[in-house]
């Protein structure tokens, strides 16, 4: 195998028998594609939910493939070569899904809703399902768009660095050319299958993308010498998951970080309190992004309510945070591979990873630590192998992104407008709303391709936009005295405070400087973790407030939608829905959580 490995390490561009491969993956596919496409319906249900008929296995795979895009494997492996196991915080959220099974999966099911607007409109009001529509529109289109289409561009850059094509004057590279055409492909079957269509893709997907990110972890690792090796080779230090929810002793101060540009040259002296990962905003801001993402999102939720029932889409989400588990070790630990083999020499390609002067990764090669794995270590044949499975996390999200605006498009604000559409119309403008974000996705691409850090920016405008949406859908299913007054005000201060965030870094990164200690200064350079738990406080005080000011909710209105209103009959059927098998599935995966933390510790 040595040999074989060898072999291949001075090959950085794609064989016959990786195209191949590739073709086979595509063919299987577009295969699925027309096979659910032939099965479809023209109305609404079977086009946005596949008819509430998916089984537990397809929403769980869907959920997980929609969450881990190519943005996911290159940022956590780069993020692996760079921090060690750092990020696996935010991978261990598996419980959080938990939560999305036993606590919202009972609302969701008996409310029969489509979106989770609709679900806050039936809880609250009208207002309230407008903003987090349009809120949420913006959102996937600035945010996930862009981070994937970005993320793709990366692989093919790095695998396919030749290649080129001069269309009407103008030459595009491998970053245009794959990204364009992965991106109309992923259009397509997305908008002609609906939601049956990505979700049967995501779970043929799931087993190219475990299969070919095991094969790299294996191969990594038998390069290097084994699991002792890597050990050694990276230092506890990056083994330690603790050491980001740990103080830095006890000098609990403020510590100048430098922020550079491309050129080197310094644009700003940030101040973070106590590291690049603060413990408080471990322990408290990444939970809040955990649970809004699980529990509350469209891009993830709408899986769980294309379920029959109660029961199935239960067992799926339970499934799919078992699957959750897999990024750790199948993501973030080739990263660390890829670092200890830069620092032992022992594949020189990947030398450009490790800096000899600091003894850490090279920020900007540590980024490409995952393709450039795949273009150096594996063999033809499974390098296309694990291509596809990049392929696949690509268009997962992108379809996820598509199929979850689509859907918010058409049910919250164009059936809204037109509510004596017909099924087929309204078929018809999710197919539609479906193109225009292909066409959004294509005219981004320029835009991303400047960009740097992209990974870290989604964590931001999330940590910014998030903590309204958790507070509004966590304290409305716990707390039925808040009414549709607070809730509405809560959102929008909460996403306006988040908004004007966003514009402050905005302002810095495209070259304004602001006067140190300034009030906009001060706003820059607290950490985002930091900020968001600001605004979730404040969204919080905010909702208590006036809806403690104002009058009660119509509880009748409201029966079945939280835990006090909840009847007799919805207790029974929600507990008729689950047996002994979902709670050791559910203790299980705790157990799995609590044993990486254990092991973790340096």
């Amino acid at each position: 195998m040595n040999s074989l490995l060898f072999a291949a390490a001075g090959d950085s561009v794609l064989t016959g028998v990786d195209w191949l491969a590739i073709a086979l993956y595509f063919g299987l596919l577009l295969s699925v594609a027309w096979w659910v496409i032939k099965k479809g319906k023209d109305n609404a249900t079977d086009y946005f939910l596949a008819g509430r008929n998916l089984s537990w296995w397809v929403i769980g795979a869907s959920i997980f493939a929609s969450n881990i895009g190519s943005e996911h494997i290159v940022g956590l492996a780069g993020s692996g070569a760079k921090d060690g196991v750092a990020m696996a915080h935010y991978e261990l959220h598996a419980w959080c899904l938990l939560v999305l099974a036993w606590v919202f999966v009972p609302f969701y099911a008996r409310s029969l809703v489509f979106t989770m607007p609709e679900f806050l409109e039936r809880r609250f009001s009208t207002p309230s399902r407008y903003v987090l529509s349009i809120v949420s529109l913006i959102t996937f289109i600035v945010a996930k768009i862009a981070v994937g289409i970005y993320a793709g561009g990366v692989v093919f850059q790095t695998l396919l660095p030749e290649m080129h094509k001069t269309l009407l004057g103008y030459e595009f590279d491998s970053f245009w050319i794959g990204s364009v055409l992965v991106v109309a492909l992923t259009g397509l079957y997305t908008m002609l299958g609906g939601m049956r269509a990505v979700a049967y893709n995501d779970a043929v997907q799931v087993l190219v993308l475990i299969g070919g990110s095991a094969l790299l972890t294996i191969y990594g690792l038998v390069q290097l010498g084994g699991w002792g090796e890597l050990r050694q080779l990276c230092g506890s230090d990056m083994f330690n998951l603790w050491k980001p929810l740990l103080p830095a002793g006890v000098q609990g101060s403020w510590a100048p970080v430098l922020v550079k540009n491309a050129a080197g040259d310094i644009i700003k002296e940030a101040w973070y309190f106590n590291g690049k990962f603060p413990w408080l905003g471990m322990a408290i801001c990444a939970p809040v992004i955990g649970l809004w993402y699980w529990c509350t999102d469209q891009y993830i939720v709408q899986r769980a309510l294309g379920a029959p029932n109660e029961q199935t889409a239960r067992r799926g989400s339970i499934f799919a945070a078992f699957l959750k588990l897999f990024p750790v070790y199948l993501f973030i630990i080739p990263g660390l591979i890829c670092f200890a083999l830069a620092k032992s020499g022992k594949v020189p390609a990947l030398a450009v990873v490790y800096d000899s002067a600091t003894g850490q990764a090279t920020p900007a090669a540590a980024q490409g630590a995952f393709p450039l794995m795949v273009a150096h270590l594996l063999p033809p044949g499974l390098r296309g192998i694990v291509v596809a499975g990049l392929l696949s996390a690509l268009m997962g999200s992108l379809a996820g992104v598509f199929n979850a605006c689509s859907t918010l498009f058409t049910v919250d604000i164009y059936e809204k407008l037109r509510p004596k559409a017909s099924q087929h119309e309204l078929v018809r403008m999710g197919r539609l709303a479906t193109a225009i974000m292909v066409i959004i996705a294509m005219l981004w691409i320029p835009v991303v391709r400047g960009k740097t850090g992209l990974y870290e920016y989604l964590q931001s405008v999330q940590g910014y936009l998030a903590p309204p949406v958790f507070v509004v859908f966590f304290f409305g299913v716990f707390w039925k005295r808040l009414n549709a007054q607070g809730c509405l005000w809560a959102m929008i201060i909460g996403f306006i405070i988040g908004l004007f965030r966003m514009g402050v870094d905005t302002m810095v990164t495209t070259g304004t400087i602001f006067p140190e200690g300034s009030f906009l200064w001060i706003v820059n350079n607290i950490q985002f973790q930091y900020f968001s738990i600001l605004i979730t406080l404040v969204s919080a005080i905010v909702m208590v407030a006036v809806s403690y000011a104002t009058a009660k909710p119509d509880y009748g209105a409201i029966a079945g939608l939280t835990f006090a209103t909840a009847t007799a009959e919805n207790r029974a059927k929600t507990r008729a829905s689950w047996s002994a098998r979902e709670v050791v599935g559910s203790l299980f995966i705790l157990a799995c959580i609590l044993g990486a933390y254990l092991y973790f510790r340096g």
